[in-house]
């Protein structure tokens, strides 16, 4: 059975003020993000089915024509191929992201 301790893991960083790090199998990864204070991921696209739930803080979302703010708790889905970002407010922001099929580039 494997398994893994966040705190055994490096972080990778994946520009200003955003870092994840990541975990997999042969069909899904899962990805912690944090954002620091004004981190974003820029707006992009990828052929993998994306579920997130945000762990700690606040996050402005926008996926396709939809925008909006989400906390703790609160869920995400985004289907292959749509166009999708996400901006940190002023304090840290923690979420878990699922991929299906494994999002090889995050493999390290």
């Amino acid at each position: 059975m494997p398994v893994y301790r966040m705190k055994d893991r490096a972080a990778k960083g994946m520009g200003p003020g955003v870092s994840i790090k990541t975990f997999w199998g042969e069909r899904m990864l899962a990805s912690v993000v944090t954002l620091e204070a004004g981190g974003t991921v820029p707006l992009h696209t990828h052929p993998h089915e994306q579920l997130g739930i945000v762990l700690e803080g606040a996050v402005r979302m926008v996926i396709g024509d939809q925008e909006e703010t989400i906390g703790p708790g609160d869920l995400y889905v985004i289907p292959p191929n749509v166009p999708h970002s996400g901006a940190g407010a002023q304090q840290r922001v923690v979420i878990l992201d699922i991929f299906s099929p494994v999002r090889e580039e995050y493999q390290y």
